[in-house]
This record gives structure tokens, sequence and C-alpha cells, in this order.
């Protein structure tokens, strides 16, 4: 019984710090002025980003990606009835696949962990280091405060985030 009570508590705290996260990232100046968002759809142990995605999604153009081989490719998200659950459990829009970079104002970026300056630790599969190169977007790392951690091991293709937000 313990164990449920802990895991609940957990589970509370990051819907909180995920809700307070997301409304730091809404009152950026950044954020307000994009028309065109990338985002991700969230996994459990992920900022939670879905009830986000579908309050945006009215007033923003927002793309999600999809897993496709060794690579991400970018759709634009119109409704939960378009999600489609993909590789790795992660729901995924259908559609076209959208190719206009250079329109993207803001891209929104999960990890494992991120440092101060600007180094991001993925998953290990590479995705977004083969992705965030071609988008000239301002890059915001969202993360929870334990994922920030001190230093990011980072290589020369690693692509820094222009902002870490997280509650601290």
């Amino acid at each position: 019984m313990a164990f449920l009570k802990t895991q609940q508590n957990r589970s509370t705290t990051l819907h909180s710090q995920s809700d307070e996260i997301l409304g730091i990232l809404e009152k950026h100046p950044v954020f307000q002025a994009a028309q065109t968002v990338l985002l991700y759809h969230s996994l459990k142990d992920e900022v939670d980003t879905h009830s986000f995605i579908q309050k945006w999604s009215n007033r923003k153009r927002i793309l999600l990606p999809v897993v496709r081989g060794n690579y991400l490719e970018l759709r634009v998200y119109t409704g939960p009835e378009d999600l489609k659950t993909g590789k790795f459990g992660i729901e995924e829009p259908i559609g076209f696949t959208f190719t206009d970079y250079a329109s993207i104002d803001l891209a929104v970026i999960p990890g494992v962990a991120f440092d101060n300056k600007g180094n991001r630790l993925g998953r290990g599969k590479g995705y977004y280091d083969r992705l965030l190169p071609y988008i000239p977007a301002f890059k915001m790392g969202i993360c929870f405060p334990f994922q920030l951690i001190e230093e990011v091991p980072a290589d020369t293709f690693d692509v820094r985030m222009d902002l870490i937000i997280t509650t601290k």
C-alpha cells in the first residue's frame, strides 16, 4: 500500500511540475510570438505535453515528430483522433510530412537530462541530433528539476538548446 501511495504522490508531483513548466513556456516571448511550434507527445517520464498540445493547436500550428527508421519526420497535429501509437509507444500524428523547417519558430525538445550550458542527453538513438541541425528555430529544452544536472557529456554533433525551462 505504501508503494502505491508513493507512486501516486510522484505522479501528482510530476503532473503539477509539468503544469508549472508549461505555464512558464507559454508566457515566454518566443512562444507567444511563434506561429509554428515543434513539440513532442510526451511519454510518462517526460514533461506532460498532451493537454498543452490540445490547448494551443487551435491558435498555433503544432508539429509533432514521427519516428521513421533512424529519422524523425514532422507532421502537423490536427487533433487527438488523428494520432496513432507508433514506435516506442509514442502517439504520432497521421497525415502528410511537414518539411518547411525554415517556417518553424520554436522547437520544444524533451531530454533525459540537460545542463545549464544547453547540452541535452536524449534516449541514445540520436533522432533529435539528426533532425535539429536542419531547424534554425529557437530551441527550448523542458525538463523536471531532477533532470537538470551539472554537466551533460556533449559531442561536436550535439545541438545545444538556446534555453532550458524547469521549475527551478
